[in-house]
Formats: C-alpha cells, sequence, structure tokens
C-alpha cells in the first residue's frame, strides 16, 4: 500500500508514540507539542484541502443549519463558534479544549461520543489537519465556489465569439496580426527568402531537412511566392512523413511510451497500434471531433472495429504499475486519478489535479465536478482485446524477429531454472509456453529464499539467489516482447458486469483519501462551461456503459468553448513556436491570456466550419504573411524592445531542432535515415557506457538494452524507436525530448554542455560524419564537389569561396594527419557484464546478458576507409554541429 510521506510520518509517529506513553490519546498530546504552528495562509490551505471537505461529507449532514442536532451547526465559522448544547464547539488557537476536536479523537466519550458515529474514524492525517488548524486560529476563508469571477479569469470558459476579421488585403489572420502591429506602432518583417522558407516549413511538417532537389524545385518556381509556396504546402501535407511529425507533437500531449514505468517498467507490446493509429489520423485528416472521440470512445462507439479498440489506448498511455506488492483499490485509484486528469488537460486544456482533494482555488472547478468527471470512467476496466491486425499495420519484421525472441525465451528459462535447480526450489517463472500478466508479475519470492537469506546462505548461494531474481524477471520480459506480434489492442472495455472489478457507484474522496468517501455523485462533465456560456450540460448515462461516449459527444459539440480552442491553440504553437495562450495545457486563471482572443477564437469557429480539418488548419497558418516573415530584418531591435516575447509577432521566431528532428536529421543527410514506416518499435544503438550502468528494478537489474541486428532498422525515425520510460535515448534526452510520464505542452530548449559532447563526441556523431564522407565519395567525383553537396545536403546552400577554402585546406590537412596515424581496430561485440551488490551478502555479484549477435550489422568503422575519407569525415562532423543545421530561421 503506497502512503504519502506525511500520512507515513503520521502513522509512525503514533504507533511509536502508543508503545511508549502506553494510549493513543497521549500520543496525540505528545505529537501535539513538537508540531509547528501554521501560518495563516498554511492554515487557509489546509482548511480548503482537508477539513471542510470532513464537515462537508463527514458532519454536515447532521449538522448544518437546517438540521442542527444537539442545536449544533458547522456550517460556518461562526455556528461553530456559538456552538449547541455543549457550548462552543471551536476555541481557535486551543484544538485539545475544542469539543469538535474531542470529538473526532473519541479522547473524552463521557463527555462527547466519538464523531462520526458510524463508519470508519477519521484518518490521522485528517485529524492532525484538524488540530494544526485550530491551533492556528481556525480560519475560515471564503470558499472557492461562491466567488464571482472576474471575466478575464473565466474567458476560456466563456462563449466563442462570432468575429469578423479587420479590413485588410492580405489573409484573415494577418488581419488580426497587423491589427495589434498597428496599435504598437511595429513594421513587420519582409518575407523570408525562399531556401529559409522551404527549411522552415519541411521541418515544420516533417521533421526533416529538404533535398537538394526540392531546393532546386522551389527556387526554379516562377509562380509567385504566396503561390508556390502553398504548392509547397501540398506537397508536404501529402507525404506520409507529415503523420510522423505530427504525430510526435499529439505524442507528447498524451504521454506515450512503450513501457509502463514504475518499480519494473515493464513493456507494453501492443502500444505501438497507438502510435501507429496517431501518425494514421494525422495523415488521413481525420476529423478532429472523430478523433477525439476514437480515443475516449472507441470502444462504445464500434467495438468490432479494431481502429476504434486501438485508438481507446489513450486512456492508460499514463504511467502504471501494478505489482505483487500493490493494493489493487489503489493502483486503480492511480488510474482513475491520472485519466481525470489527462483527458481535462489534453481536449480542455484544464489542470484539474489539484480538484481531486479540495474545490480548485483559482479556476470554478469544484471537487465534485473532478469526481463526476472521474465517474465517467470509473466502470472501465484495462484490457489487451484481440484486434486483428489492419492491412496497413507494419509486420514485415516478424519472420526476422519473431524467432530470435523466442529463442531468448527459452534461454532465459533454461538459466532459470537451472539456478532454481542448484538452490532446490521450484521454479518460479511459468514456462515459456504460457503467456506474461500484463504490467505486472504475479512470482512471488518462494519461502526458501527467504529461509536461505534468514539462515545466512553462503556466498555462492547468496550469487545463485541473485542470479535466480535476475532471470525470473528475464523470463518475464522475453514473455512480454513477444507480444509486439499477436493482434492485440492495448486498450479497454467493461470487463464482466456480472462481476465488476471497479465499483459502478463514485464518491468524492475526503482529502483525496481512498479510505475516506464522502458524497456520492452520478457521472457528469464539467459545470463552468453550463456556467459561463450556456453550454448545456448532458445527462450521462449511470449504466455501466455509454458514459464516456456522451462525454466525447459532448467534447465533440461545435459550439462546446474548450475543444476548439485548445487544439487551434496547440497548431498554432507547433507552427509559430509559442500559443497564442502560450500555457496550451492551462487555459485557467492561472494560465496564460490569449495575446489575439478575437483571432483564437475564429480559429476556432474556422475549424469547426471546415469540418474539423487538421489539414485545412495548417494550410490557413502557413499560407500567411505571419509565417512566411523573415527572423532577422534591421528593425528587429526595435521591434525586440516594444515586444520583448514577440507575442505580436512582428518577425519569425527562431527555433532549435528538437531532439527527434536533429537524429533524423543527422541521419537523413548523411544517407542512413531508413523510411520504413509503422510497427513495433525498434532499438537503436546508444551510449556504451550507459548500457553497462545497472538500471534497478523490483529486486534485481533489469535487463540490457539490445540494439537491433539490422541497420536500417536500427536507423529508423525516432518516433519508430522503443520509447522506454526508464532509459531515456541519452541524444533524446540531453535535447529536451519529452518526459513520458507528463503531458508535455511545448518543448523547452535549454543550452548546456552536455548536448555538446552528444553532438560533437559522441559515437552516433562519429558514425553518422563517417556514412556522410562515404555517401560523398559515392555521389560526387571530386573534392570541391563533395564539399559543395555536404553543404547543400546539411544546410541548403552552396558553400561560399571562402567556406570552400577552408574546407578544402582542412581536408587536406587532417588526410595528411591520418595517413600518419591509423585508427583504432573495431571492437569486439561481447554481452554486456552488468555488477549489482548482492542485499544477502554485500558482496558484488557479476551478471552477463544472454545476448546472441549473430547476424549484427556494424557501422561504417574508420578502419574499413581511406585516411582521405576519415579527413572528409571531421569535415561532415564540423558541418552535423553547425548553428544553420540545429537551428530552423
Amino acid at each position: 500500500m503506497r502512503l504519502t510521506i506525511t500520512r507515513l510520518k503520521v502513522v509512525l509517529i503514533a504507533v511509536l508514540m502508543a508503545f511508549a506513553a502506553g494510549g493513543i490519546l497521549q500520543t496525540r498530546k505528545v505529537a501535539a507539542r513538537t508540531t509547528p504552528r501554521l501560518t495563516q495562509a498554511q492554515a487557509e490551505s489546509l482548511f480548503a484541502e482537508k477539513v471542510l471537505p470532513t464537515l462537508e461529507a463527514k458532519c454536515q449532514a447532521c449538522h448544518s443549519a437546517a438540521n442542527a442536532e444537539s442545536g449544533l451547526d458547522l456550517s460556518s465559522r461562526a455556528a461553530l463558534l456559538k456552538g449547541g448544547k455543549r457550548g462552543a464547539a471551536l476555541l481557535p488557537g486551543a484544538a485539545e479544549q475544542s469539543v469538535l476536536f474531542i470529538a473526532i479523537t473519541g479522547a473524552d466519550e463521557k463527555r462527547v461520543k466519538r464523531m462520526p458515529p458510524s463508519g470508519k474514524p477519521l484518518g490521522e492525517d485528517v485529524i492532525a489537519a484538524f488540530k494544526q488548524w485550530i491551533d492556528a486560529g481556525a480560519p475560515w476563508p471564503e470558499r472557492s465556489g461562491t466567488v464571482a469571477y472576474r471575466d478575464s479569469d473565466v474567458w476560456a470558459f466563456k462563449k466563442m465569439r462570432v468575429v469578423k476579421p479587420p479590413a485588410f488585403a492580405g489573409s484573415p489572420i494577418d488581419a488580426f496580426l497587423q491589427q495589434k502591429l498597428d496599435e504598437r506602432k511595429l513594421r513587420p518583417a519582409p518575407a523570408a527568402d525562399r531556401v529559409t522558407l522551404l527549411r522552415r516549413a519541411t521541418f515544420d511538417l516533417h521533421g526533416l531537412p529538404p533535398t537538394p532537389e526540392e531546393v532546386a524545385g522551389f527556387l526554379n518556381d516562377k509562380a509567385p511566392l504566396p503561390q508556390g509556396f502553398a504548392r509547397v504546402v501540398e506537397r508536404l501535407l501529402a507525404s506520409p512523413r507529415y503523420g510522423e511529425r505530427y504525430g510526435r507533437h499529439w505524442l507528447d500531449v498524451v504521454r506515450y511510451a512503450d513501457t509502463g514505468g514504475g518499480s519494473n517498467d515493464y513493456e507494453r507490446p501492443n502500444a505501438w497500434r497507438y502510435r501507429d493509429y496517431v501518425i494514421r489520423a494525422f495523415n488521413q485528416d481525420k476529423p478532429y471531433d472523430r478523433f477525439l472521440i476514437e480515443q475516449l470512445a472507441g470502444d462504445e462507439l464500434e467495438a468490432t472495429n479494431p481502429e476504434n479498440l486501438i485508438a481507446t489506448g489513450f486512456l492508460r498511455m499514463g504511467p502504471w504499475e501494478h505489482t505483487s506488492m500493490s493494493v489493487e483499490a489503489v493502483t486503480r485509484q492511480e488510474w482513475l486519478d491520472d485519466v481525470t486528469h489527462n483527458t481535462a488537460t489534453t481536449f480542455m486544456g484544464l489542470t484539474m489535479g489539484c480538484a481531486k482533494c479540495h474545490d480548485h482555488k483559482f479556476d470554478p472547478i469544484p471537487t465534485k465536478d473532478y469526481y463526476s468527471l472521474q465517474a465517467v470512467f470509473a466502470t472501465t476496466q484495462f484490457a489487451e482485446s484481440p484486434a486483428p491486425f489492419l492491412p496497413q499495420e507494419n509486420l514485415a519484421d516478424k519472420p526476422a524477429v519473431w524467432p530470435r525472441l523466442r529463442a531468448k525465451l527459452e534461454r532465459a528459462w533454461r538459466e532459470q531454472r537451472e539456478v532454481s535447480d542448484a538452490l532446490g526450489i521450484k521454479p518460479r517463472s511459468q514456462t515459456p509456453n504460457q503467456p506474461a500478466a500484463a504490467e505486472t508479475t504475479a512470482t512471488d519470492k518462494p519461502k526458501a529464499i527467504d529461509d536461505v537469506s534468514r539462515k545466512g546462505a553462503d556466498a555462492k548461494k547468496a550469487e545463485l539467489l541473485e542470479y535466480e531474481r535476475a532471470w525470473v524477471k528475464r523470463v518475464e520480459f522475453a514473455k512480454l516482447a513477444l507480444k509486439r506480434f499477436e493482434p492485440l489492442a492495448y486498450s479497454v472495455n467493461y470487463g464482466d458486469q456480472s462481476k465488476p472489478v471497479a465499483p459502478a457507484e463514485t464518491f468524492v474522496l475526503v482529502g483525496g483519501d481512498l479510505t475516506s468517501p464522502g458524497e456520492k455523485v452520478a457521472p457528469g462533465v464539467p459545470t463552468a462551461p453550463g456556467r459561463f456560456a450556456e453550454e448545456p450540460a448532458p445527462a450521462l448515462p449511470t449504466k455501466a456503459t455509454g458514459r464516456r461516449l456522451a462525454l466525447a459527444q459532448w467534447l465533440a459539440r461545435a459550439e462546446h468553448p474548450l475543444t476548439g480552442r485548445v487544439m487551434v491553440n496547440r497548431l498554432w504553437q507547433w507552427h509559430f513556436g509559442r500559443g497564442l495562450v502560450e500555457t496550451a495545457n492551462n487555459f485557467g486563471k492561472l494560465g496564460k491570456r490569449p495575446t489575439h482572443p478575437e483571432l483564437l477564437d475564429w480559429l476556432a469557429r474556422e475549424f469547426v466550419a471546415r469540418g474539423w480539418s487538421i489539414k485545412a488548419m495548417h494550410r490557413l497558418l502557413m499560407n500567411t504573411a505571419a509565417y512566411r516573415r523573415a527572423a532577422m530584418y534591421p528593425p528587429l531591435a526595435v521591434a525586440r524592445q516594444v515586444d520583448p516575447e514577440n507575442h505580436l509577432p512582428a518577425y519569425f521566431p527562431v527555433r532549435r531542432l528538437e531532439a527527434e528532428e536533429l537524429r533524423d536529421a543527422v541521419l537523413m543527410v548523411s544517407g542512413e535515415l531508413s523510411f520504413t514506416a509503422g510497427g513495433p518499435p525498434v532499438f537503436p544503438e546508444i551510449n556504451a557506457d550507459l548500457i553497462r550502468q545497472p538500471r534497478l528494478i523490483m529486486g534485481t537489474v533489469a535487463p540490457a538494452w539490445e540494439a537491433t541486428l539490422e541497420r536500417a532498422a536500427r536507423n529508423r525515425r525516432t518516433i519508430y524507436t522503443f520509447q522506454q520510460r526508464s532509459l531515456l535515448n541519452p541524444l533524446v534526452e540531453v535535447f529536451n525530448g519529452a518526459n513520458p510520464n507528463e503531458s508535455c505542452e511545448f518543448r523547452r530548449a535549454s543550452t548546456v554542455a552536455p548536448q555538446v559532447f552528444n553532438l560533437f563526441n559522441s559515437q552516433f556523431s562519429y558514425d553518422a560524419a563517417l556514412a556522410f564522407a562515404a555517401r560523398l565519395e559515392r555521389e560526387a567525383a571530386t573534392l570541391n564537389q563533395r564539399i559543395v553537396l555536404a553543404f547543400r545536403l546539411a544546410l541548403q546552400r552552396a558553400p561560399s569561396a571562402v567556406e570552400l577554402q577552408l574546407a578544402r585546406r582542412h581536408v587536406a590537412g587532417m588526410t595528411a594527419y591520418h595517413q600518419k596515424v591509423a585508427p583504432p581496430p573495431m571492437a569486439a561485440l561481447n554481452p554486456v557484464e552488468l555488477f549489482i551488490n548482492s542485499e544477502f551478502t554485500g558482496r558484488t555479484v557479476r551478471l552477463v546478458e544472454d545476448t546472441d549477435f549473430t547476424g549484427y550489422e556494424r557501422n561504417l568503422h574508420a578502419s574499413q576507409v581511406r585516411a582521405s575519407t576519415r579527413a572528409l569525415a571531421e569535415l561532415c562532423l564540423t558541418l552535423l554541429n553547425a548553428n544553420e543545421f540545429v537551428y530552423v530561421y
């Protein structure tokens, strides 16, 4: 069972003091003397989080203005001070003398009966909260639900306005932007040159650089720039590369990963089908309202459609784990909290997590709304639903990969069985023919192992115990890996409704505590849109099925004040680097206000009017003067002084390539990128020193990372590589890749030293630079031609005369050097050795991974090429580190 730190402290103190002083009451008194007094702000916060929800859920049914048993009303501070038949119920500053506190502790049942009179007593953390609150003076601030919100605080809940664009010769979007520029007397930048625009748009829509042929085609297009650029946009949108780029944006928001996180970080072997569903949806231009409904309720919409079942993987994207040491009710509640918050964040741009414990302090989201929304998911069960593979799903790797995975499982099982036999215990892991449990392990430690450890095993037995643990886990991991090729959807359903795992009823949890259920709530939608936008709230079904579909259909209404605004704001951010609302996941009071509210509403209505077409919005946003603006122009200093954050925007913002763009671009210009799309994830090569670092999981170390054997498969686009929560690709991590444990609304770019080490000194960069040089030698005959081609591939331009001269001089000098200095030989491929300390003896135990390198395709090595090729590779490495390569202007 998982306890919060605060609650754990309270429980430990209570237990220790009870033993020492002989009674719970005395324990509380002793503990109380050491509790620091809260500040006013802290006391008010504690009141909102713990005290008031408890009074409402546990006390006011019998003690309210309408029903004041014993003359006691607990609905206001004044009523508490007045008290009932026993006098004042509250003595601010003196908890232990207050009748209210005596009642909830049961400290003096001759005077006051313990409260509440039935059901479970209040938890220790709740009682501690009451004491701290009373001792701090018992402040009773105004409830958030009664606050008269300012219009600027609840703008996102209000109905979208019907806005007419200002009169302007250009596009409606430019009209709205120009109006703000005129107000600030700012002159916008002129259009960027064609090469800059093409590079900007290609990275924007594909996450890749344009080819020399694409650059030449756009430069030779005789049409005016707006018309020629519009054709570029159409070409880019029609490519399958588009879905890979914009699918990555969506996967950031929903926290996609191929593993579950937690203490084992087990693989989710069929999660890749959701990843490919998202990519297909963008490529097919699936209407956003349908996209939304399928992810929330695809199984309710059409349960026989595999695509719909795969889509509901959205509901399971967050980190989650249930192990043999978990309490099912606790982990179930963790998922319910996660899916409630993430649904609100993804589709409504709301942060609802704090409403789990108390009414939202800033936004009109009462706790009851939080649990009403949670009730929508209360009957939803986890499922690995049978879902036949679709014709467009890529299973081409199965004939080569599946037998290797099966053989690895067989070997792991034999190793585990041999260790078990040596220990004289029954093998814990199931036979290779039995399936692995999803995201959990049912293998408990046998009594024999406990006996051995208690009796003080010798070093050999202790070492065998560590091996036994490790091989049990490896059998489980290998079984999960085999399931990548099974026709299953990582999905949800309603389980066996005659014996539901989850209760159909939902209660407000007082203080967010599972052991303190309060008022029962029915499935419902947030009330704020109805309150401020007169958006009708549907009556959601109370039966097990249909709840999620009703929620999804409410969200997909054309007039919903949040759905359209949130998505068009995300699109604006992905194109312009910053949303019209800068906090894309938070449209509440603590989020940023829209810089152009009229434009946001106009875009949201256009989105709906154009059939919720995301591609239509790309065309609308990109075919504007604002998108075509240069990043640099003479009045830039003035613009930065007037508008430091470029909210207006007067010029196009420069941005660094995101991590996946950077890796994919390096592979592309080197000629190594594979465009094979879809299917189970592949494992690229990563830093060798990182692979050798033991990654601790429950009871042992996790299997070491193993790169895919085929070189082309390893070099597929980054979106198709294995996304492991506990071991991110170092290049992705150091270049600010998305944290898969949290919704990533925006990729923030930092500049830190490890980025230099990774891009300039890593094995990945060396190998790519060498492959780049070999490509140049294949495709160009002379050194001059090779240098020109290198610049065109990496920077989309020819070198200047000075750059050509310097490059020639550098290659010549380094050729002479490499002719004298031979490269080191190619290192042998050896299984990874992991070293762990035994918990039984403290001694180091060596574990050698079972890795079969048969058929491993090595990258091109320096020892395999001439000195001139190695010299040219150094020029290539320099270009891959140039700002012109790493930044988009």
